[in-house]
């Protein structure tokens, strides 16, 4: 396995395990990460999961490059699609909050992971960054749409077009991660907000999560979303 996975009180703690890679995205990872979230799912057992990585120098550090260098149009565009479909959207769209906790480099597909979780804590070494364009291509795992939500067009273009890494200080300046701490402390601040989130009814934060995604939908009315799942809520036993 390319991961670790433990249960604890609620929390599931997911670690990507290729720490002589810097823990780089390939097509075994993502599909074992997409399985854990899927069955996470339905686990009664999990009200949140924390995503990280192995090893104190890197989160994710990119996508590994070797599987994909070769590839023609058709097959670059089959990979993006993939991986979005199977991954990154679906964390996104996770009914359980899911918690990054950014320990080191998250770069190019490890820091769209990160923006597909629905909240950053960083540790104090971070660095993120999309080098893609300094490699002949563009980020593919959805960070030109999830970076200008998060940051805004103006930085997210900034970091996109020169593939320059911020730190972490700076990441929080700007709103690309909730949290910096210093790294020992990062999993129990992870774990911290879990328990937070926790607290609350698991129907209305799923509810609250569908919403909130529901205004950056093309072709949705974001407020009539909410008015619909704030009506639904009425429904549930919470």
């Amino acid at each position: 396995s390319l991961i670790l996975q433990h249960k604890s009180d609620g929390i599931l703690t997911i670690t990507i395990e290729r720490p002589q890679a810097l823990n780089a995205l390939n097509a075994a990872v993502i599909g074992q990460l997409a399985e854990a979230v899927d069955i996470a799912q339905t686990d009664e057992e999990v009200q949140a999961i924390v995503l990280t990585g192995s090893g104190d120098k890197a989160f994710v550090a990119g996508a590994d490059i070797k599987e994909f260098a070769d590839f023609s149009g058709k097959q670059g565009k089959a990979l993006a699609q993939e991986g979005q479909d199977l991954l990154f959207n679906r964390i996104e769209r996770s009914a359980k909050p899911v918690i990054a906790a950014v320990n080191g480099f998250a770069l190019g597909g490890g820091l769209e992971l990160a923006l597909a979780c629905h909240i950053r804590i960083a540790s104090d070494n971070a660095r993120m960054g999309l080098p893609e364009v300094s490699l002949g291509v563009i980020p593919g795992y959805g960070g030109t749409q999830r970076l200008p939500q998060i940051v805004g067009k103006g930085k997210a273009l900034e970091m996109i077009l020169s593939a320059k890494m911020v730190g972490a200080e700076e990441a929080a300046t700007c709103g690309l991660v909730n949290a910096v701490v210093p790294a020992e402390s990062l999993m129990e601040t992870a774990y911290k907000m879990a328990r937070s989130i926790m607290k609350n009814s698991p129907m209305a934060v799923s509810t609250a999560i569908q919403a909130v995604l529901a205004g950056y939908e093309d072709g949705i009315n974001g407020l009539q979303a909410e008015i619909n799942c704030f009506g639904a809520s009425f429904e549930t036993e919470d």
